[in-house]
């Protein structure tokens, strides 16, 4: 199956602006959640999954306002994601869904599903959930995304790059320009700085440590089965993140890939894909 962006792409026109999705296939509704980071998007998060995936679901990767495709947002991206999913799935007709997440985007479903435990069927994410428990927090490549947010240099974004994935050799030329291209359009910035400037990093980890009930002390509440998948070599997000969402889920599971960093979806596509697959299309227990 081929897929192009063009034959994809779609929008749909709401009360607080133009989402932008891609969608691909027949079947039930899967959405796609992407991640934040500078430059990216749904389609450059799953455009290699759509084939494998669109042969058995409905798939729409959904763009998040603040990342440069759909309309932009005057709210912090993080704030405005979980809005444009509830205002996307109505403006849909879709009332309960498959969900994968990336990063910020399992982070966001997770949220939701706190909070609507009728929304998701399953729930698939990539890193991303949890906290950190052996380490310090924000991890190495937080510290990197915050640094290219405060100081916007192709040196400090191939940085960043580089602690995304366990092999160096993904990130070609064409993938950083790709990347540095969008990061460095103004308004992308400016919501990047939103999420991951230090000032608002600062302001986001006093929130949480003040908060009567943090999304990670929430998780339990979450009712769908849920798969977590997670890079070995994770150093956004590291794989001990893994341990409270896998321990209070009530029907989670995990599974691990090696030589894989946090690009799950992308540096081990055949078994992320596999292991997915196999997690969605699953008989429901009777």
């Amino acid at each position: 199956m081929t897929l192009t962006h063009e034959d994809t792409l779609r929008e749909l026109e709401t009360d607080e602006g133009t989402l932008r999705y891609h969608e691909a296939g027949d079947g039930p509704p899967l959405l796609l959640l992407h991640g934040s980071g500078p430059g990216v998007t749904g389609w450059r998060n799953y455009r290699g999954n759509l084939p494998a995936l669109a042969q058995h679901f409905r798939c729409l990767a959904l763009e998040f306002p603040g990342f440069g495709v759909s309309d932009p947002t005057a709210e912090n991206p993080m704030a405005a994601a979980p809005k444009a999913v509830l205002r996307f799935l109505e403006g849909l007709g879709l009332d309960r869904v498959d969900v994968v997440g990336n990063s910020m985007g399992g982070y966001i479903a997770a949220g939701l599903a706190v909070a609507r435990t009728d929304i998701f069927r399953r729930i698939v994410t990539i890193g991303g959930v949890g906290r950190n428990i052996l380490t310090p927090a924000p991890s190495e490549g937080l510290n990197l995304l915050m640094e290219f947010a405060e100081n916007p240099t192709r040196q400090a974004l191939a940085q960043w790059l580089r602690s995304m994935v366990h092999d160096p050799a993904l990130l070609t030329e064409e993938l950083v320009e790709e990347r540095w291209n969008s990061a460095t359009d103004p308004a992308t910035l400016e919501a990047s700085r939103r999420i991951y400037g230090r000032t608002a990093m600062a302001a986001t980890l006093a929130a949480q440590a003040h908060s009567d009930q943090p999304i990670w002390a929430a998780l339990h509440r979450i009712t769908a089965p849920t798969l977590l998948t997670w890079g070995r070599d994770d150093r956004v997000t590291p794989l001990e993140n893994a341990l409270l969402p896998m321990r209070t889920i009530p029907k989670a599971e995990l599974h691990v890939l090696p030589d894989c960093g946090h690009w799950a979806m992308i540096e081990q596509k055949a078994a992320w894909e596999s292991a997915v697959l196999a997690f969605l299309t699953r008989p429901e227990a009777s």
